[in-house]
């Protein structure tokens, strides 16, 4: 079984959302191909959703295809506006499975989430545009850890500059 993770920004800028989602797209397919089946995503606001929707989309014609959210704690999404919240629950309704790493928020459960992710994937998609963060952080440890990094950002700045 081949894992791929995601870690990305919680703002995606509002230029980058659409060729963001289509460069996904194109990877996932990709990646189906290869024989990836697990792919994991933490559930945050932002890129971790989008991947996250990606995936659930990425099912209905790979049914082999399995999210896994790993989550940093039950509440995660408890001070978030109403429409954010609801999508949290709908991804968590959808996905093939769900971890809760902590029962509540304490300060570290969001490395914990981060190095869940990584910890035993074959590669990280990333959407990394600023050298600080959990981002960062997460890119690094796989980096770190022996696990490919693929950063859409990077492809993305790249296609826009041609």
């Amino acid at each position: 079984m081949k894992i791929c993770c995601f870690t990305g920004h919680r703002v995606i800028e509002k230029q980058d959302m659409a060729p963001l989602s289509a460069a996904l797209d194109r990877r996932l397919e990709a990646l189906a191909s290869e024989g990836y089946t697990e792919f994991r995503a933490g559930g945050a606001r932002g890129f971790d959703t989008l991947a996250a929707l990606r995936v659930l989309r990425l099912r209905e014609r790979h049914p082999q295809c399995r999210l896994v959210l790993i989550l940093p704690c039950r509440d995660q999404a408890k001070s978030w506006r109403v429409g954010e919240r609801s999508l949290w629950e709908q991804m968590l309704g959808e996905a093939d499975e769900v971890r809760f790493l902590y029962e509540s928020y304490v300060p570290e459960c969001m490395h914990a989430r981060n190095r869940a992710l990584v910890d035993g994937s074959d590669l990280c998609i990333a959407y990394l545009t600023e050298n600080r963060g959990g981002t960062l952080y997460t890119c690094s440890y796989a980096l770190k850890n022996g696990v490919r990094l693929l950063n859409l950002a990077e492809e993305i700045a790249t296609d826009r500059s041609q």
